[in-house]
């Protein structure tokens, strides 16, 4: 994942973070605050640390990003679910927080009462890449590809629940292919076998494969956003491509634990809103392939709920591996 997606969001998370608690905040932070994400190289690493980069060092602590990559997302979940409730362990997390819940039958923590909502980041699209020699131009030609060979041909993904094997989930239930879904520990490896060949395909972030769209060293065949993306406005949507009523879109937010003190959460949102609504900071996640997602707390609960509402239907006979 070339434009460091994971990278770059952990210092945007951190940056925002000392804006919120300047030197002059009476007790906080105490000692070095730990942002943890859920994969070096890959979506929320590159939310947290832009977040550290636009806050900088006015927090009067260092800020320390902890990739946890795995599992698609429950260790790094576990750990901030797990931490004291005082705002030195944070988590940037995914829509995979809301779909473990559904695909899940038991998790080490509950996702509604063990941690707290406490600011929207982003939202992003994702595109379908294929390895190059794979002789598929297409999405129709894809369908048939895989159909002409059930089960052998393999997506990658970040892991089970990442916005990416849901991506891959849904074509199989809205087209009835039968692909085989292949979880890595974060999107850059699982991209980096789809240009080895090793998968034949995946659903990935814009900003990291439109480097390699561009050099060839994969083909992008749709969008998997309702509309085309300003990033690659030459590639039709699934729907265009003909898959009526496709539309995955992923998020990431900042959570932290449960009983968190509501004073501490909202000052913590005010400031990633404020950082959010700088040019400078919209601008460096336009490049990136996101869109700026700010709003109060409850706005990243909101959609939380709803995502698990969904999946819980769109999700049936999702396995997770």
């Amino acid at each position: 994942m070339t434009p460091l997606p994971l990278l770059a969001l952990s210092s945007f998370v951190i940056s925002l973070l000392a804006v919120a608690f300047p030197v002059s905040a009476q007790d906080y932070p105490r000692r070095p605050i730990r942002l943890v994400t859920a994969e070096p190289g890959g979506g929320n690493d590159f939310a947290a640390r832009v977040l550290v980069q636009a806050i900088g060092g006015s927090l009067g602590q260092a800020m320390i990003i902890d990739n946890r990559g795995g599992a698609g997302g429950l260790i790094s979940a576990d750990i901030v679910a797990k931490a004291p409730p005082d705002g030195h362990t944070l988590l940037v997390a995914s829509m995979g927080l809301a779909v473990n819940a559904v695909l899940y039958a038991k998790l080490p923590y509950d996702t509604m009462k063990d941690l707290t909502p406490i600011a929207p980041l982003v939202d992003y699209t994702n595109v379908l890449v294929v390895n190059n020699e794979v002789p598929v131009h297409s999405v129709a030609e894809l369908l048939a590809y895989a159909k002409a060979r059930p089960g052998k041909v393999f997506y990658g993904s970040a892991g089970v629940g990442a916005s990416n094997h849901l991506s891959g989930a849904l074509l199989e239930k809205m087209t009835g292919v039968q692909l085989t879904h292949v979880p890595y520990k974060g999107s850059a490896p699982a991209l980096a076998d789809v240009m080895a060949g090793t998968v034949t395909m995946m659903f990935d972030i814009i900003a990291t494969s439109k480097p390699f769209i561009q050099t060839g060293k994969v083909r992008a065949l749709a969008v998997t956003s309702r509309q085309r993306n300003r990033m690659l406005p030459e590639v039709p949507t699934m729907i265009e491509s003909g898959v009526p009523g496709y539309d995955v879109g992923g998020w990431f937010g900042l959570y932290g634990p449960a009983r968190m003190d509501p004073a501490l959460v909202a000052r913590m949102n005010a400031a990633v809103q404020k950082m959010l609504a700088r040019e400078d900071i919209a601008s460096r996640l336009r490049e990136q392939g996101y869109d700026v997602w700010s709003g109060a707390a409850d706005l990243l609960a909101a959609k939380g709920k709803s995502d698990r509402q969904l999946w819980a239907t769109a999700s049936k006979g999702i396995e997770a591996e």
